[in-house]
């Protein structure tokens, strides 16, 4: 089934997507700036959640399926890609750690599927660093996004701390994943033609 429960919530965490990114274009009129980042920040978080939940659905349901594997990781890069350049605009993350991050979302969704055409798609499997930057990013964003104070806790200082430690694992995977893929492609490779006997080089 194609719209089943699991797949209706990974739909859903998508159609937040413009509403984290819209809240901060609203006039300061109907919401303060205060309360843009508490909204954008709370939506995340729910955001984030949906992530947990409609795995957790699947397999409790089993309404595991094929279009819900390919939709589940487009809802999570997207998410994360949409609030990072957000606050790249908001000047609280570097363009530099955006690009990084993003960067290597784009690169190793490419090489994930060319592996899957070799059928080598298991050598790309979600390592333990790749779980971890994600944890990371995923902590450091609702921070980022609150942005203020909670009495002598900064979240933009922690949150820069874990976004920063984030792409530092971003690209320690993604040299991890570049090493496993490699053997791969050296295998797939055309053998040179053979020369018949006679022909020249």
């Amino acid at each position: 089934m194609l719209f089943n429960v699991p797949n209706l919530i990974t739909l859903s965490r998508i159609i937040l997507i413009p509403l984290i990114v819209g809240i901060f274009y609203l006039p300061d009129d109907w919401l303060s700036y205060q309360n843009k980042n508490i909204t954008a920040c709370a939506i995340f978080i729910v955001a984030a959640v949906t992530d947990w939940l409609d795995g957790w659905l699947a397999r409790r349901l089993n309404q595991t399926s094929a279009f819900g594997a390919f939709l589940d990781p487009v809802a999570d890069k997207l998410m994360v890609a949409a609030a990072l350049i957000i606050l790249v605009q908001l000047e609280r993350v570097d363009a530099i750690i955006a690009l990084i991050i993003i960067g290597r979302e784009i690169a190793i969704s490419a090489l994930r599927e060319w592996m899957a055409n070799i059928g080598a798609g298991r050598s790309v499997a979600v390592s333990f660093l790749g779980k971890i930057k994600t944890v990371s990013q995923m902590v450091a964003i609702p921070m980022l996004l609150y942005h203020d104070s909670i009495g002598a806790f900064d979240p933009q200082r922690v949150g820069t701390w874990l976004i920063v430690f984030a792409a530092a694992l971003t690209l320690a995977s993604m040299a991890y994943y570049l090493k496993l893929a490699l053997p791969q492609a050296w295998r797939t490779r055309e053998p040179p033609p053979r020369r018949l006997p006679g022909e020249g080089p």
